[in-house]
């Protein structure tokens, strides 16, 4: 007789339904674990057999085979030793209870502990579209798993309470459902501790109000970092959509806190300058998201960016264009999403202080131009915003006067958004910087001056295609930040400023 046990799998940011299939048959003692098992998976066998024993339950001197199904999807890592147990205790005899509509999940110590596992939110929301009413989860994940809605999570933390609730004993209470309060989880740092630099203010704070990306260049010390760190405090507010998609990457990637069952700030990721390509747009062997993944829905801050790999650097430029990674590999492909904002920081030169006011350059011409050059064209293209960060100057530095704080920044930039949802509603589209190409010119209305602004900007500065929808993205969110229906010949001008410093710096002669 088989018996059949419903667990899930999951392969990349999919989730799908797995059967644990378990049947005994005469012959010499085996047990074969079948339905395209890695090596995590194999090791199940291990790990059962070790639980059962040390649990005090009976292991089968028998042929046992065991298979998941479907056989043609590749099943990973260690989530499988629970569903596994409970299908051979079935089998067996040793455990009668009903468990249709039931799934299991969990990894196993050799005592029979249950252990937290990678991607509970992602199954759990397959298996309540599925239609499952129970769902059995290792009680370090139960918190993450009650997120979802139309299904009880039940927390598992060791194999007697599992089977003493299936018996119908001491039962397992579900987890409450878990509600976000709309509240920040965590204190961010605030603009109001950045003394001067208004102008690279102001450019966050468009950036902030039309989802833009941002380079500053400026030399060491004048705050590029500290400006990039405050970006997400002026950010509007995760939607439960935003807070659900960015929890299931860090899940699936295995970032996610353990006492965190949902992700309600947005992340800020900023990854160190010897990292890999395939660490910043996610890949491997079995794909997982990189850092521009773990950042979807926030900000993905590139310190020194000239010291990052070209190869590194590339690898961004399809995932900043579509706001999705596609990672191809013999098993399959698979899409994590990035819809990031990415902010950008680096040096004029090799030794940080070419142009500054007082301390001389000591690099050469070609040092200089060999160092500019590692950031290329077509990356600098999808950067809508460029912004020069001068020295701080001693008066703004001794000023006691407190600066404009996050929050005040926020109001405004709440402001914008919130035209920009009226604008794009009923679209996929979330704010000006995802304005696709057959939309542009409907929500950016030009005026006369403003239309002459920018032609004159594309003829003199050379400006392609690409930069010139970027610009024309850009003055519609200054447009909205000053709540005018039509981009002006100021708001244009505002615009192009941002486009200029690729010029000043990268076209030197």
């Amino acid at each position: 007789m088989v018996e059949k046990v419903l667990s899930m799998g999951l392969f990349g940011m999919q989730a799908f339904p797995v059967e644990v299939e378990a049947d005994l048959s005469a012959g010499l003692p085996a047990f074969d674990l079948v339905g395209l098992p890695d090596t995590a998976v194999k090791e199940s066998r291990d790990r059962v057999r070790a639980a059962l024993k040390n649990c005090g339950f009976e292991f089968p001197v028998s042929h046992i085979t065991m298979n998941l199904a479907p056989a043609d999807k590749r099943k990973e890592g260690p989530i499988y030793d629970l569903p596994l147990l409970i299908a051979l205790l079935r089998v067996t005899g040793q455990l009668r209870a009903d468990l249709r509509d039931s799934v299991f999940i969990g990894e196993l110590s050799l005592g029979g502990d249950v252990r937290p596992v990678r991607g509970v939110l992602t199954m759990a929301l397959e298996a309540a579209r599925m239609g499952a009413k129970r769902f059995f989860v290792p009680a370090g994940n139960a918190r993450e798993g009650s997120v979802v809605e139309g299904i009880e999570v039940y927390p598992v933390p060791n194999v007697f309470a599992l089977l003493e609730h299936l018996r119908g004993g001491a039962a397992l209470e579900p987890v409450e459902p878990y509600r976000p309060n709309g509240k920040q989880s965590s204190i961010q740092p605030d603009f109001a501790d950045v003394k001067g630099q208004a102008q690279a203010k102001r450019a966050l704070e468009i950036a902030a109000s039309g989802g833009h990306n941002v380079l500053l260049i400026g030399s060491p010390g004048s705050g590029k970092s500290m400006l990039a760190k405050r970006l997400p405090s002026i950010l509007p507010e995760m939607t439960f959509a935003e807070m659900v998609s960015t929890t299931e990457i860090h899940s699936i990637a295995g970032k996610l806190p353990s006492d965190t069952p949902l992700i309600e700030t947005r992340p800020f990721r900023a990854p160190h300058h010897t990292i890999s390509g395939a660490g910043l747009s996610g890949g491997g062997s079995v794909p997982r998201p990189g850092e521009i993944s773990l950042a979807h829905n926030g900000v993905l801050f590139l310190d020194e960016l000239p010291e990052f790999s070209r190869a590194s650097m590339e690898t961004m430029r399809q995932p900043l264009e579509n706001g999705v990674v596609t990672v191809s590999r013999v098993n399959g492909t698979v899409e994590f999403p990035c819809r990031v904002m990415l902010v950008a920081a680096m040096n004029p030169c090799p030794c940080g202080y070419y142009g500054h006011p007082t301390r001389p350059c000591t690099c050469s011409e070609s040092a200089v131009h060999r160092y500019l050059g590692r950031v290329s064209g077509p990356l600098l293209d999808r950067i809508d915003i460029h912004v020069d960060v001068p020295p701080v100057e001693f008066d703004a530095l001794s000023n006691t006067e407190k600066e404009e704080s996050s929050a005040a920044i926020k109001a405004r930039v709440d402001a914008a958004r919130a035209i920009q949802q009226d604008r794009f509603r009923g679209t996929d589209v979330r704010c000006n910087a995802e304005i696709p190409p057959e939309m542009l010119h409907e929500v950016c209305e030009t005026e006369a001056a403003a239309d002459e602004v920018l032609r004159v900007a594309f003829e003199r500065f050379g400006l392609s295609a690409r930069a010139y929808d970027r610009v024309l993205k850009v003055a519609r969110t200054i447009a909205d930040l000053d709540g005018v229906a039509r981009i002006t010949a100021a708001h244009a001008a505002e615009a192009v400023r941002y486009r200029t410093l690729d010029r000043k710096y990268w076209n030197r002669r």
